[in-house]
């Protein structure tokens, strides 16, 4: 499936600075802690002889210390390269949960399993990148390998994100083609073709998925319309049906109350200005999305048409990502 850490069989970029996100919490060796006086007691064990301040850690979302756990894991073993959830980790790619395993790469050597590590051997070239002195597969190589093993809908939202940082379509489509595992090429052909660099957020991503899975007409993506002399876009518009759909993210809500409270005041403008002169209007979440009937209520209510029967085995698959807790 992968590449690994022989030069001589990989296409290799170094790069340095500002690629790879840093740990979320500080991490401290068990032997540095010594020397300074520091109580490891008083710390969470990231892995063994590499610790976190149990205060740091009680606050971190379940894929910020899975990122720790990839950054303990680089310390111990400065020459490993991180692929699949590892990798995508450490890029910024879209995670679901906190991932079982860490991931690497060993090229010419056997796939092996030990502890929480799984290491995966293959022949196939990639690109790695190096930052800060740590090694992962590169953004391309990460986004096809998790696009074969994750349920489908979450692919999507990984390939979406890839596209929108830049990687080629055709790319991606070539490393598909090219690469010698069979795993997952029944999955490659559904996503590819339906990846796009205009998905603003996972849950854009994500709530695709689920629209054309529970048989809905599909929309338009970030189109763009003009009601009341304000030219606004849509994240989803069924054009002839005159129907926008909205997948909140809450992030454009963040800031100090009276950034807040402004960004709802617009917000609820322009949402007043669009049911005015459009015949329907829904709005959902990321949670919505992955249970499936809130957004398949949401968008039967505006008025959005049915072309095509539930295909309910993937629609299933959006609840649950087996590969993380």
């Amino acid at each position: 499936m992968f590449t690994g850490t022989d030069d001589d069989t990989m296409n290799v970029t170094r790069v340095a600075g500002d690629i790879f996100r840093p740990s979320p919490a500080v991490l401290i060796r068990a032997a540095d802690a010594a020397l300074t006086g520091i109580r490891v007691r008083d710390h969470v064990r990231v892995r063994p002889g590499i610790y976190a301040p149990a205060g740091e850690w009680a606050g971190l979302a379940p894929w910020e210390r899975y990122l720790a756990r990839v950054h303990a894991y680089a310390r111990v073993n400065p020459h490993a390269v991180f692929s699949l959830e590892s990798a995508a980790a450490l890029l910024g790619l879209p995670l679901f949960g906190h991932p079982r395993h860490i991931h690497t790469v060993d090229v010419g050597g056997t796939s092996r399993a030990y502890g929480d590590v799984r290491v995966h051997a293959s022949t196939d070239d990639c690109d790695t990148v190096t930052d800060a002195g740590i090694s992962a597969t590169g953004l391309a190589d990460t986004s096809i390998a998790l696009m074969r093993v994750l349920p489908p809908a979450f692919g999507l939202a990984v390939g979406d994100a890839a596209r929108a940082r830049g990687v080629d379509s055709e790319d991606l489509q070539t490393l598909a083609d090219a690469s010698s595992a069979r795993r997952g090429r029944s999955t490659l052909r559904w996503l590819l073709p339906r990846l796009t660099r205009y998905s603003e957020s996972v849950g854009e991503s994500v709530s695709r998925a689920v629209i054309e899975w529970c048989g809905f007409a599909m929309p338009e993506i970030q189109a763009e319309t003009t009601v009341e002399g304000h030219a606004y876009r849509l994240d989803f518009f069924w054009r002839t049906a005159r129907v926008a759909g909205e997948s909140d993210g809450y992030g454009k809500y963040s800031g100090d109350a009276a950034t807040t409270t402004a960004a709802l005041i617009r917000e609820k403008q322009r949402e007043d200005r669009l049911r005015r002169h459009l015949a329907g209007f829904a709005r959902w979440s990321m949670a919505d999305a992955l249970q499936v009937a809130p957004l398949q209520h949401a968008l039967l209510s505006a008025g959005v048409p049915l072309v095509a029967p539930p295909r309910t085995p993937l629609l299933r698959s959006v609840a649950h990502n087996p590969r993380s807790h």
